[in-house]
């Protein structure tokens, strides 16, 4: 299904505030609050939009560390992927956990309280996951730019 130019305009503003209720949202788009119902339960039920959340503050929640860590596995092939990927979900520190094709196998995001808290994690968990070789870790001095809202056109 195509998106048309009216679907854009509520994923631009569902991106900004997905608080936003139908009736604002339909008196910002200039469109009845019926029709803007429709466009938004089947942008939804179609899977546009994948689900909303609050963005949460890591600072007030004592998490001010952001670590990134580059993955080698000691092996490429489907089981030990699979293995490395069911086990890196259930860590709650991790944020995101991207494949790669490169140097590393896979790309880690964290966030801690502290270095004693990433070493502990680092010691207990990380280096103990199926199939790591190597783990190279990053520390993130400044976070320039964090956005997750899409470009839609």
């Amino acid at each position: 299904m195509s998106l048309d130019r009216m679907d854009k305009r509520i994923l631009k503003a569902l991106q900004k505030d997905g608080r936003i209720g139908n009736a604002e949202l339909a008196k910002k788009l200039g469109m009845s609050a019926t029709a803007c119902w429709n466009h938004t339960r089947r942008l939804m039920d179609e899977g546009y939009v994948k689900e909303v959340r609050a963005i949460l503050d890591p600072e007030k929640l004592g998490l001010p560390v952001l670590v990134t860590v580059g993955v080698v596995l000691d092996r490429s092939t489907p089981e030990s992927f699979a293995e490395f990927e069911k086990a890196v979900r259930e860590i709650a520190a991790v944020q995101e956990c991207l494949l790669l094709a490169g140097e590393f196998d896979y790309w880690i995001k964290l966030r801690v309280k502290d270095l004693q808290a990433f070493n502990r994690l680092h010691a207990s968990t990380l280096l103990r996951l199926p199939g790591v070789r190597q783990l190279r870790s990053f520390f993130v001095l400044n976070e320039v730019k964090n956005n997750p809202e899409l470009v839609v056109e």
